[in-house]
C-alpha cells in the first residue's frame, strides 16, 4: 500500500492575489503596460501564438491571426491595441488572471478566486464582532464608573 507523505519543504503558500512583476509590465502609458502584459501572458501560457490565435478565433467566432496577436503584444504597434472582446478571449485562452489584476489594481481592487469570497465575508463578520465587543466593553466600563453597574 503506497501512501503519499506531504513534505513541509514542498509546500508553497497559495497566492490570493496574482499580479505581474512590475518590471515586466512597466510602461509610460496604459497602452504600453497592456501590450507588455499581453506579451508576458503569451510567453507564460505554454502555447504558441498561432495556437492562442486559433483558440481566440474559436472563442470569438471571428478570425484572430498570429500577426494580430504579435501586434497586441508590441508596444511599438500603437495603432493595434487589443479590444475588450479580444482581451476577454485572451483571458479565456491563457487563463492568466494577472491580466485582470492589472486592470483592477489602479482602482485599489484585487482579483481573487470566487472560492475566497466566503473567507472575506467571514473576516468582515469577525471585524464587526470585534468592534461590537470593544463597544460593549467600553459601555460596561462607563456604566461601572458612573455607578450604573
Amino acid at each position: 500500500m503506497a501512501t503519499e507523505q506531504l513534505s513541509l519543504l514542498g509546500w508553497t503558500e497559495p497566492q490570493a492575489e496574482m499580479a505581474f512583476d512590475e518590471r515586466d509590465v512597466r510602461g509610460a502609458s496604459v497602452a504600453a503596460r497592456t501590450a507588455r502584459a499581453v506579451s508576458v501572458a503569451l510567453r507564460d501560457c505554454g502555447r504558441s501564438r498561432r495556437q492562442v490565435a486559433q483558440q481566440m478565433s474559436e472563442y470569438l467566432g471571428e478570425d484572430v491571426s498570429p500577426a494580430m496577436i504579435d501586434a497586441y503584444a508590441s508596444v511599438a504597434r500603437e495603432a493595434h491595441r487589443i479590444s475588450l472582446p479580444r482581451f476577454l478571449a485572451l483571458l479565456h485562452v491563457t487563463g492568466d488572471r494577472r491580466l485582470l489584476q492589472m486592470l483592477a489594481q489602479p482602482m485599489g481592487w484585487a482579483v481573487i478566486e470566487r472560492k475566497h469570497l466566503v473567507l472575506i465575508e467571514l473576516a468582515a463578520a469577525r471585524e464587526q464582532e470585534d468592534a461590537l465587543r470593544r463597544r460593549r466593553e467600553a459601555l460596561a466600563r462607563r456604566a461601572r464608573t458612573e455607578g450604573a453597574l
